[in-house]
């Protein structure tokens, strides 16, 4: 063991900082190992950061598997707060800056709850972009590659090649379709009598 003293027994001991992992949210990430810590892994937001929290003695696959265990468990807490249509314009100009360079500008962005054959809908002549409130709850990376799917249909109107060429640039696009793609087929299951207690 180093004579760090971030590395004392009873100390945390703080990784490096590393970016995020391809595809999750823009957070740096920071792993800091406790001797205190026996069992527990936990995690939070710091600002800008995620700090995960596990025992020193955790094995670096170990840490690994936690810390992407913990980044899913954070989006799927974080998923489930409905954001405001406020919150939601800015998360698509966010978005439009890491992915289109800002190219992309909506002149609204709101929930609507009138589309229930489609996920979102945009009217590039007014720039307005709406979601279905069904995405509501859903994981972060799905209603981020929804804003997406919209905020490219401001710069190309149709789904030709240049549509999806800008749509490769959000890593998590062929999982955001597939979990799409998973609650509609769910949608179609039929009804099986005695499910969920009833």
């Amino acid at each position: 063991m180093s004579a760090d003293p971030l590395h004392r027994a009873g100390s945390p001991q703080r990784s490096a900082t590393s970016p995020p992992p391809s595809g999750s949210k823009a957070h740096a990430i920071e792993v800091r190992r406790s001797s205190r810590r026996r069992r527990t892994v936990s995690a939070y937001r710091e600002g800008d950061r995620t700090v995960v929290l596990i025992p020193a003695r955790m094995s670096e696959a170990e840490e690994q598997r936690w810390v992407s265990v913990m980044l899913d468990r954070l989006a799927a807490q974080e998923s489930k707060r409905v954001l405001g249509d406020g919150e939601l314009a800015e998360r698509a100009r966010r978005l439009s800056e890491q992915y289109f360079e800002g190219r992309a500008r909506p002149g609204s962005v709101r929930w609507v709850t009138n589309q229930n054959t489609r996920w979102g809908s945009c009217t590039p002549a007014e720039g307005s972009i709406r979601l279905s409130h069904r995405l509501q709850g859903m994981p972060e990376y799905v209603v981020d590659y929804v804003l997406l799917h919209e905020l490219a249909h401001l710069l190309v109107p149709g789904h030709g090649p240049r549509f999806w060429q800008l749509l490769e640039a959000y890593p998590r696009t062929e999982r955001a379709r597939g979990y799409l793609d998973g609650v509609v087929d769910a949608d179609r299951l039929p009804h099986v009598p005695g499910a969920r207690g009833e």
